[in-house]
């Protein structure tokens, strides 16, 4: 049997890898209640991956999906939290607030599985999103949500993990990293 890497078979879900200049590149802003039809077909697309990825892959702690990473440069993301909580749509999504209070995780990405990387966040975010009626929603996020939703966000502002690590830190292999006992998430999860 050949063993697939965690890259691969996310590649094989169609989810965008590293290198690809989509994932380089800030995503552009809906223009709400005009594009409503739009954002909700997209929004739908994301619900399908993450369907299709958990398929594959468990995320106990939760995971997120960017429109960037299914090929779309539209500002729209989904975050699945952990447990039976409802999945969270950010749709034009902007930090306005962050705490000064940080910490420090293990993060993962869909877009390159096949590492984890230690990456500092505020533990609390408040967000503005733009509701499909064209109205501004201000949501506060704290801890495990907060990382979760400031990953995805990253994603649309063309920003990766990577850029959020310390100086002189590098990406750990998965399996390296699975030695650590500081399991956290997976692409926001």
């Amino acid at each position: 049997m050949i063993d697939v890497r965690p890259s691969q078979r996310m590649r094989d879900l169609g989810v965008v890898q590293h290198g690809a200049g989509i994932l380089a590149e800030p995503a552009r802003a809906f223009d709400l209640p005009a594009e409503r039809e739009e954002a909700e077909r997209l929004t739908d697309e994301l619900f399908a991956a993450i369907e299709r990825i958990g398929q594959v892959h468990p995320f106990a702690k939760g995971m997120g999906i960017a429109a960037p990473q299914i090929g779309i440069g539209r500002a729209a993301a989904v975050v699945q939290p952990p447990g039976d909580a409802p999945a969270i749509i950010l749709l034009n999504p902007q930090i306005t607030d962050r705490s000064g209070e940080m910490d420090e995780q293990y993060e993962g990405c869909l877009s390159f599985f096949d590492v984890r990387g230690l990456v500092t966040r505020p533990l609390e975010i408040t967000v503005e999103t733009t509701a499909l009626t064209g109205e501004t929603v201000t949501t506060v996020y704290e801890r495990g949500l907060a990382r979760l939703v400031h990953h995805e966000i990253d994603h649309l502002d063309g920003l990766l993990y990577t850029a959020r690590m310390r100086a002189g830190v590098a990406p750990i292999p998965v399996e390296e990293y699975r030695q650590t006992g500081r399991a956290w998430m997976y692409d926001g999860a």
